[in-house]
């Protein structure tokens, strides 16, 4: 198995933490962190990946006669799709809230974050 997907993950996941750590916008921050956290996709199609894999539905082969891929890992994957629209959905709608009682989504003119 190559390593090329996981550097490929790890890129990603540098991208979206330096978009974080650079950015002079709440809502740009929320999408950096939505680039981060597609980074465990990328992660977990590379650890659930077999060279000739199918499905592991089992109607008309007898099991163990072909190589098939881990549906854990696949659900895996899709729960964690729904937990990142989820966050992401949520700290949309924070940065919706900080707008409104604050005028602005700039984190540096946040003055009353500050301790």
């Amino acid at each position: 198995m190559s390593v090329l997907p996981y550097l490929v993950a790890v890129w990603i996941f540098l991208v979206g933490c330096y978009g974080i750590a650079t950015s002079r916008n709440l809502i740009h921050a929320v999408g950096c962190l939505a680039v981060c956290q597609s980074a465990t996709y990328v992660l977990l199609l590379a650890v659930g990946y077999r060279d000739g894999g199918t499905a592991p539905v089992f109607s008309d082969v007898k099991p163990g006669s072909r190589p098939v891929v881990d549906p854990v890992v696949q659900a895996l994957a899709l729960t964690d799709v729904v937990v990142g629209a989820t966050v992401t959905a949520l700290l949309l709608a924070l940065v919706m809230q900080v707008s409104k009682r604050h005028g602005t989504v700039d984190p540096d003119e946040l003055s009353e974050l500050r301790g």
